[in-house]
């Protein structure tokens, strides 16, 4: 697709994004919707135009608590363009002590899997970089099969040594996505997502946890209502305790505490 016909493609109007502070961190208000709107708009004209990718990290009550006990974490999440409402008890808060809540939640698996019909519509292109290989492969083989046109410029999977980061984006660059989903865990996928940023050839580049797990159903998801009450970290912890149990006993709390002492802003 070219810039000029990108520039053309019928999109509904833009909804007004603001941010809103929410334990000590400035988060988009923008919806699930919106923000996939945004996304493929904006992500092919951005890499056509050759302009820097745009960074866009997640906050949930993990990143909170990170972000007030890890310097080197709080310094590459300010970098962060754009930061979306991955967890329910972000946008809770937002709507407990601002004016200008969060439209609703942006959870980043949610916000990939609902934008693969819009991606395959308009042409944008996608690589996926992180997880096991074989996740990874499966990953694209589902989204694929899942939203027939998807432009899937390019896979990788999420372990290499620092002597091999280097071929790691000549790689990338090599497929020239629209979109780079970076899916190593905090904080690894911040910080290499702000340390090669001027090196990346992408319109964006999303962080995305373990998203490829879950779209292969390796991780399962919490019922529809646990999600949206808040609670799907208690499913995510009875399903896999060892793994995730003594990270959300610790920064649960601490996270409930930040937005309480940022509650003014």
């Amino acid at each position: 697709m070219s810039a000029e016909q990108a520039l053309h493609q019928p999109f509904p109007p833009a909804e007004q994004e603001r941010t809103v502070m929410v334990g000590g961190i400035p988060v988009s208000t923008l919806s699930l919707d919106a923000l996939i709107d945004k996304m493929v708009r904006d992500a092919p004209l951005r890499r056509m135009l050759k302009q820097p990718p745009l960074l866009v990290f997640d906050c949930n009550g993990q990143g909170l608590s990170m972000n007030a006990t890890d310097a080197q974490f709080r310094a590459d999440l300010a970098q962060a363009d754009l930061v979306h409402a991955d967890g329910q008890i972000v946008v809770m808060a937002s709507r407990w002590f601002s004016s200008t809540p969060i439209a609703d939640r942006s959870s980043t698996t949610d916000m990939f899997i609902d934008s693969l019909p819009h991606a395959a519509e308009h042409g944008v292109s996608y690589y996926l970089l992180g997880g096991e290989d074989q996740v990874n492969a499966e990953c694209a083989r589902r989204i694929t099969q899942a939203a027939p046109g998807l432009a899937l410029a390019g896979r990788r999977h999420g372990f290499w040594t620092a002597e091999e980061e280097d071929a790691v984006i000549e790689e990338i660059n090599a497929a020239a996505p629209d979109v780079l989903w970076v899916g190593t865990g905090k904080p690894r996928e911040q910080a290499f997502c702000v340390r090669n940023r001027d090196r990346i050839k992408a319109g964006w580049i999303v962080t995305c946890g373990g998203l490829y797990n879950y779209v292969t159903g390796d991780y399962p998801r919490a019922p529809m209502w646990m999600q949206k009450s808040g609670l799907e970290w208690l499913h995510r912890m009875a399903t896999r305790p060892r793994q995730l149990a003594w990270r959300y006993i610790t920064t649960n709390p601490h996270a409930l505490w930040l937005i309480w002492k940022h509650r003014h802003g």
